[in-house]
């Protein structure tokens, strides 16, 4: 089944869904998005993801016309149209806006939001089981002061460029590090370690982006006794951790068994990622907003 997409107050099959060529989300990557995921039908951790796509507007100066109750009402009109009643994929983006060929916000007096609605597909169980592969690439995270990864932008060609490299060497997902050669994070997840027991993840001044799963799996750790905390991470770490695994929207906690060809811990599920994704699962069910 299809996805459903509203555009500025209409909604239209994929296929129908269109934005004017002068919208600047299109000429120049000028707009933000959220990803998200519903849990029977609901829309998982929304009021965290919209403060993090108003800091995202923030840093780039865009306006954000929408309360939350708002942005929220067009998301689920957008998922009633949709005639799949299954778990949802759901994409928000805000542009810039249509405007003349510059640079000067000025020119887009309105922005553009776009919400897309399709079907959940779900993450292989059998990489919950067995676990994933990454790659450690060679393509650097936008430094900070360059373009701040803290903006969840629309403008992914660094991320995807990592995970172009990542997939002809059988990586499931990119590993990807700072300008000083620290672990930050992945192309579209964030990235933890398990060492002595604690589960340790790069601290946000490294520059990475603020994950919603990671800072909710790092407030579980806490609640169920898992050392949880932000370290300085490099290569190295990667030869004496015990687990690794991902955190993301789609992702959830995914064991990470190999590093390229380094092998991580035993080279299966560690004990203690298995306990946060059971965790995870659990608290889902009682976890809305």
């Amino acid at each position: 089944m299809g996805a459903m997409v509203y555009v500025n107050g209409e909604i239209r099959d994929a296929a129908s869904a269109t934005i004017p060529v002068f919208d600047h989300g299109f000429l120049y990557g000028e707009g933000i998005y959220e990803t998200l995921r519903t849990y029977n039908r609901q829309p998982f951790l929304f009021g965290r993801h919209m403060r993090r796509l108003r800091h995202s507007a923030e840093l780039m100066a865009l306006p954000v016309p929408y309360s939350d109750e708002d942005m929220l009402a067009r998301v689920q009109e957008t998922m009633a149209a949709h005639a799949d009643r299954g778990e949802a994929y759901i994409r928000i983006l805000l542009t810039r806006g249509v405007g003349e060929l510059t640079y000067n916000p000025a020119a887009c007096p309105i922005p553009t939001l776009v919400i897309i609605v399709k079907p959940f597909p779900g993450f292989p169980e059998k990489a919950f089981r067995e676990g994933i592969r990454l790659s450690l690439v060679s393509v650097r995270r936008n430094h900070p002061q360059a373009l701040n990864p803290m903006i969840k932008s629309n403008n992914l060609l660094n991320n995807a460029l990592a995970m172009q490299e990542a997939i002809p060497r059988g990586g499931d997902e990119a590993l990807m590090q700072n300008q000083a050669g620290e672990l930050v994070e992945c192309s579209q997840s964030n990235f933890f370690l398990v060492k002595g027991g604690a589960a340790l993840t790069a601290p946000l001044s490294a520059g990475l982006l603020p994950g919603i799963t990671r800072e909710f799996v790092m407030e579980l750790a806490r609640e169920i006794g898992v050392p949880c905390r932000e370290a300085r991470l490099v290569p190295a770490d990667l030869d004496t951790a015990d687990e690794a695994f991902i955190t993301g929207t789609t992702r959830e906690v995914t064991p990470v068994v190999a590093i390229d060809d380094r092998k991580i811990g035993s080279g299966t599920p560690g004990v203690i990622t298995g306990k946060l994704l059971a965790a995870f699962r659990s608290k889902v069910e009682t976890v809305r907003a």
